[in-house]
């Protein structure tokens, strides 16, 4: 099971007044239009839409399909006062279903709903030797959002949705990274992953001088259906506000709610490709969570051998995200791809989400074209069929990761991993099988705090032992350095670690929640 980063009828009731979907509507539509039109859906048996794509467009690779671009000119509301435009994606590839896209135009009574219709003269289709003939019965796979955040009257794609439930947004100077979903199942386990889709949207056309921008979803899948309203500010951090009502078909094994796909390859807490100049690659390196009780704890990603499943108890989370770490050029040293550039995301849940825990997915991966990392909200308890799982949460995209973190606190601003040394009495190194661990906590209290006046406060599960621990000033960052050299006992089983600075009794820093993967000690 993996991500590839590359490809990515109503109730009775409601037919009693005018058509939901027809070109006059006689009421505002809502989000309970498409609650209606979901619970409608999970009622009835699946049926999994059919691919319309001609062999040439079905056998397409990736680096033909991206030729595909759409074009300025014909950019929705190109014609309207608005900032924000519209452009669209091309059925391809896996994409081989068209997705319906609606535009809502007015409110209230004399709202209006009107299908934006496919037309290939959207579309520049560069050199591709394509029968244009072939593309009267497609259709549009997504579409994308433009609006100017970095320099006035310039438009940046801020949002781009796209396969299955997926989507991306960045804000003011950043760049695409990891993604969001509207919904995971039975994700990580060793049974076919599935991957519900959005069939079709219902955009609002804003109005002049607007700045933010609202359009709804129906999800659909063979064991859950949804209804989603999403509300796009873009910014400096854009700002993403979602309105989540799913419905069970069928029974499931696991239900991710606000998921998180993203991708570690390699960084200073794991040994790098000897064969790759660059000191890290990935679009996150750890998941942050704030929980329900205020404790924060920061994980940093592992690329294991094998798949590993992270489980945090938390009720009521007050947040949680995949967050990129480290934001200097030289972390990364990568001019094509700029990880430097690459947003957090950081879900906001809104309201009590109840009791259930943030679940970590970390897979295998050989190279960088794998989302590898998954990170989502799975509750205790699933609603009885019919009745929908409300859950309605903000999504930050940032790359102030700085400002996620209680400023009274210190955080974890890196983790390093080696082989396990001691220095002999000829002063050269010798590694004896154990493996450091150096952990950077900055900010907070550090600066202002005696050091005498702060301990570290240690635990580890029972298949290792702590055999070195030491805690410095780091003049360099004005906060604290801890020191650890761990002895793995059976290095085919994981290891478990956490560490808080404490202060008059009482955590001054997030808590660095660690695990050592089977098999990843450093050999001598």
């Amino acid at each position: 099971m993996s991500w590839h980063r590359r490809a990515r009828a109503l109730v009775p009731t409601l037919l009693a007044g005018a058509a939901l979907l027809g070109a006059a509507h006689a009421n505002a539509f809502s989000l309970d239009d498409v609650t209606a039109r979901a619970k409608a859906l999970a009622d009835k048996p699946y049926a999994a839409p059919a691919s319309n794509l001609t062999p040439a467009f079905a056998k397409m690779q990736f680096g033909d399909y991206i030729k595909i671009q759409p074009r300025r000119e014909a950019f929705e509301w190109n014609d309207q006062p608005t900032a924000f435009k519209l452009g669209f994606y091309h059925q391809g590839m896996q994409f081989s279903t068209p997705v319906k896209i609606n535009e809502i135009v007015g409110s209230g009574a004399n709202a209006k709903i009107d299908e934006i219709k496919y037309d290939s003269k959207r579309f520049d289709f560069g050199d591709l030797k394509l029968d244009r003939s072939a593309t009267h019965d497609l259709g549009y796979a997504g579409f994308r959002v433009l609006y100017p955040i970095n320099e006035p009257g310039k438009l940046d794609e801020v949002m781009s949705v796209l396969g299955a439930s997926y989507f991306r947004v960045i804000g003011k100077g950043q760049i695409y990274g990891l993604s969001a979903r509207g919904l995971a199942i039975d994700t990580g386990l060793p049974i076919a992953e599935e991957f519900p889709a959005f069939r079709e949207f219902w955009i609002e056309r804003p109005n002049a001088g607007d700045k933010h921008l609202v359009f709804y979803a129906l999800l659909d899948s063979k064991r859950a259906t949804g209804a989603y309203r999403f509300d796009l500010t873009p910014g400096e951090d854009s700002v993403l506000k979602v309105q989540a009502r799913v419905f069970m078909r069928d029974k499931v094994t696991k239900l991710g709610i606000a998921p998180l796909t993203s991708m570690f390859l390699f960084g200073p807490n794991q040994q790098r490709d000897p064969y790759n100049f660059r000191p890290a690659l990935h679009d996150s390196n750890g998941l942050g969570i704030h929980a329900g009780n205020g404790e924060w704890i920061w994980r940093p990603l592992n690329n294991p051998r094998n798949v590993a499943i992270s489980q945090f108890q938390v009720t009521n989370p007050r947040g949680f995200g995949l967050l990129q770490r480290g934001r200097d050029f030289s972390q990364y040293e990568d001019l094509k791809d700029r990880y430097d550039l690459r947003p957090s995301a950081w879900v906001e849940p809104q309201g009590d989400w109840g009791k259930g825990h943030v679940e970590l997915v970390e897979l295998p991966s050989p190279d960088e074209t794998n989302d590898n990392i998954g990170a989502f909200w799975t509750p205790d308890q699933l609603p009885p069929k019919g009745t929908p799982l409300q859950a309605d949460y903000n999504i930050r995209w940032t790359m102030n990761e700085r400002g996620i973190v209680e400023r009274n606190l210190a955080w974890v601003k890196q983790t390093l991993r080696t082989a396990g040394e001691i220095t002999q009495a000829n002063l050269i190194r010798h590694f004896d099988g154990s493996t450091g661990l150096i952990v950077d906590f900055d900010g907070g209290p550090l600066a202002t705090l005696p050091p005498g006046a702060i301990t570290p406060q240690i635990s580890v599960s029972d298949n290792a032992t702590i055999i070195e621990q030491t805690l410095q000033p780091n003049p360099v960052t004005h906060g604290m350095r801890l020191n650890l050299r761990v002895m793995v006992k059976d290095p085919a089983k994981v290891v478990e670690l956490r560490a808080a600075l404490v202060s008059g009794g009482k955590a001054i820093s997030e808590t660095w929640s660690y695990q050592l993967p089977p098999f990843s000690v450093a050999k001598q």
